[in-house]
């Protein structure tokens, strides 16, 4: 698997939360929780990117957990927003699949650093 593949997707993922969540009326009390799943829907891609430049083999493992802890966090808003009616089911299906895409990815980039797999 390709880094680029991974950065890629981490991208397009967090455009489209971007673009999902630019249809929600924050003034039903929404804002707070459009506001979080920004943050960490756009924070895993930052992290895969900045992993390209970094110091050490540690490092680049480091970057990587945190955009894995990043995409988790994520995964939970969106269940939020699902429960709480803010987005469809069928934007919530799709934006899980792809966030499960993108952790499962991660997790096996993680394990082939570390040498694992």
């Amino acid at each position: 698997m390709k880094d680029s593949e991974l950065r890629n997707r981490a991208k397009e993922f967090a455009l489209h939360i971007i673009a999902v969540c630019d249809h929600i009326d924050s003034r039903k009390g929404r804002s707070v929780i459009i506001n979080q799943i920004i943050r960490s829907a756009t924070s895993i891609g930052a992290n895969i990117h900045e992993a390209s430049y970094a110091s050490s083999k540690a490092d680049f493992i480091n970057k990587f957990h945190i955009s894995l802890k990043e995409c988790v966090e994520t995964e939970y808003w969106l269940e939020i927003m699902l429960g709480s009616d803010t987005i469809s089911q069928e934007n919530a299906t799709s934006l899980l699949q792809e966030c499960g895409i993108i952790r499962r990815m991660l997790v096996k980039s993680i394990n082939t650093a570390k040498g694992n797999g």
